[in-house]
């Protein structure tokens, strides 16, 4: 075990004792955890130069990371499985998703807790930093890597601002730049591209600056919208690779290391899964593509995964000069290979699978790969189940499970929907998705859990197919949408194109940089029924007895600029007529909430029965049922309010 040492900075019950249901009272523990990472061993060779990091007297390579953990008091009571929640740009999610709850970096009060779910089932929660470029504050989990000292190399930093801006961090978000290695490189080079597909235009070096070595500087400012890639040289990069290992090494610890080791769980957990959303949902598609489920000892790690809205991308988590927090198209993160089993790309004649490493090992856990609609028409999510031409459906390997969570966008849809992604500032053209398929998630990680504790084998894939035909190219849906009034079809479907980024990227070295690319993949969504709502995967409450047609995707507010590009994450909520004189008023055609549902009561009779169907097939919990129908009666009446916009013209922010 690479687990070193344990330092605990606080250990105190968690609402003063106050018990979860069978589980009993809980306690949080935070504190730092020093590793000692072997850079011989056979599976670190891989972990990009991890031989060019300092090594201590024992030969072992440092790093040091964040920890925090949620535990049953009495571990006895708990129900032997471990969480670990990959942090998603430093942040804990686990809560929020599972527990139906705000954000919270450090949970305390009921509020934070939800509904106690993850509590009430018993789970240990853990997480641990693993990004070097997470700055520590409000919260956010970090990991201490040591540096390739001496090394250079070329770095792409890609900003689409929403707001306007004459200057801009050379970093994602407010993620820790990497700097410049001199403010007057000649050979630095800035593109702006006026949309996304849009070819890049070389800004003339006179025009832009380094102010300071973090920041890039523009002459009249960077116009929101657009979408600026520079590219210059660093040096000392940070061991990115290291959070990996990190990740793995705590969850052995927690699952197999004694008390003498520290280790606030000995003897309670006999089960580890890992949970990810997003950037982190990535990372562990980028865990599984390199094999590392297995510890120092030769042991299975983790005994099954979900990596959540992931699509089909990794990321830069193991290369030089990686960007742990980049989220660009034209990034590592969009190499094949893509599919669980291996396929073949006729046009490089590449072939591979994400898990033959991984197979090849042993140690395959149970995989849950969810999506929600916003990855498919980001262009990549149909990826891990299509061959790369879309013409063949691909299955997966035995040990795994693919579901789209249908007629939803990348996180849980908030009622009422706010005005800006508050993950980015961005607004949309439309009301935001307000589809909350927190259900769905619970019933897949009780269907998960039970798949490995008792082996009872859970509902099968359930995504869009070519073989039957709800799998279809995104343009082919637009007739459908425009028909709606005042919708507006994305000017374009971007979709991820073959790139080569030079011949050491077997390295983890990128010597090409822009890469140079090829042809796009093919991609597809789910085809829509009448109303627009998609009819493939797993259909929640919402999309079975519609109120609106909900969409994956949204497009960007005028205000923000490229409007007629697919915004970020965020999906759509284009609300029915209320009656048919307003539908025909309109000229609407999708029957009125009046033509479809006789009341508020009988609608909910037909949410009632929408839940005893999703509970029949395991994809809702029996738990959830009453508060599944309130929210819709919320529902109800946020579109029956004259307030609520009737129209698809979004409400402008």
């Amino acid at each position: 075990m690479a687990l070193m040492s344990v330092h605990v900075a606080r250990r105190e019950p968690v609402l003063g004792g106050r018990p979860f249901g069978a589980a009993g009272g809980y306690e949080k523990i935070d504190g730092t955890l020093r590793f000692g990472v072997d850079p011989m061993h056979p599976l670190h060779a891989q972990i990009t130069d991890l031989d060019r990091a300092p090594r201590n007297g024992a030969g072992l390579v440092e790093c040091a990371a964040d920890f925090y953990l949620l535990r049953p008091r009495d571990g006895a009571r708990g129900n032997g499985a471990l969480l670990l929640d990959v942090p998603n740009r430093g942040r804990k999610l686990a809560l929020a998703m599972f527990n139906s709850t705000l954000r919270a970096a450090d949970p305390a009060t009921e509020e934070d807790f939800g509904n106690g779910f993850l509590m009430r089932h018993g789970y240990t929660v853990a997480w641990v930093g693993w990004q070097p470029d997470v700055p520590r504050v409000d919260g956010l989990m970090a990991l201490d890597a040591p540096a390739a000292r001496g090394v250079t190399g070329l770095v792409r930093c890609e900003f689409r601002p929403n707001l306007p801006a004459r200057q801009l961090p050379l970093a994602d978000r407010y993620h820790i730049p990497q700097p410049t290695m001199a403010l007057d490189d000649p050979e630095a080079r800035l593109t702006i591209a006026s949309h996304a597909g849009a070819e890049p235009v070389m800004v003339p070096r006179a025009s832009w600056r380094f102010p300071d070595p973090t920041h890039l500087e523009l002459d009249g400012g960077f116009v929101p919208g657009r979408i600026y890639a520079l590219i210059y040289r660093g040096q000392d990069p940070a061991i990115v690779g290291l959070g990996l290992v990190a990740v793995r090494d705590t969850a052995a610890w927690l699952r197999f290391g004694s008390a003498a080791d520290g280790n606030p769980c000995a003897g309670t957990l006999a089960r580890a899964y890992a949970f990810a959303v997003s950037q982190s949902g990535r990372f562990l598609r980028h865990f599984l593509y390199l094999g590392l489920n297995e510890d120092e000892r030769g042991r299975s790690v983790f005994d099954a995964m979900i990596p959540h809205v992931a699509g089909a991308r990794r990321g830069e988590f193991n290369m030089r000069f990686g960007q742990p927090s980049l989220n660009a198209r034209e990034s590592v993160g969009s190499l094949f290979p893509f599919t669980d089993v291996e396929q073949l790309d006729p046009l490089t004649g590449a072939r591979g699978s994400l898990l033959a490493r991984q197979a090849a090992r042993g140690g395959l856990p149970r995989i849950f790969s969810i999506n929600t609609s916003a990855e498919y028409w980001r262009g990549d999510g149909s990826l891990i189940h299509t061959d790369v031409e879309a013409r063949t459906d691909i299955d997966t390997v035995p040990e795994a499970r693919q579901y789209l969570f249908a007629g939803t966008q990348h996180t849980p849809g908030t009622l009422p929907p706010p005005d800006a992604d508050p993950n980015t500032g961005g607004r949309g053209l439309q009301m935001f998705n307000v589809v909350d398929y927190a259900p769905l998630l619970r019933a897949a990680l009780v269907n998960l859990d039970a798949w490995v504790r008792d082996g009872i084998a859970p509902p099968p894939s359930a995504v869009p197919r070519l073989a039957d035909g709800t799998a279809v190219p995104a343009e082919a849906t637009e007739k459908t949408f425009t028909a709606i009034p005042g919708v507006r079809f994305p000017d374009r479907i971007a979709r991820p194109a073959r790139l080569d980024f030079g011949l050491q990227w077997t390295r983890g070295v990128c010597a090409t940089l822009p890469p140079k690319k090829g042809a796009a993949y093919a991609s597809v969504v789910s085809a829509v029924d009448a109303d627009g709502n998609e009819v493939a995967g797993i259909l929640p409450v919402e999309l079975r007895v519609p109120l609106a047609t909900f969409t994956g995707w949204n497009l960007r507010h005028p205000d923000q600029g490229a409007p007629g590009d697919i915004m970020s994450m965020m999906g759509s909520t284009l609300p029915f007529c209320r009656t048919a004189d307003e539908r025909a008023r309109r000229g609407d055609p999708r029957p009125s909430v009046a033509e479809r549902y006789a009341s508020r009561d009988a609608y909910l009779a037909r949410v009632r029965a929408a839940c005893a169907e999703l509970c029949a097939l395991r994809h809702m919990l029996a738990e959830d049922v009453e508060a599944v129908v309130a929210r819709a009666g919320r529902l109800y009446d946020f579109f029956q309010t004259p307030s609520t916009s009737r129209s698809s013209v979004g409400r402008g922010g």
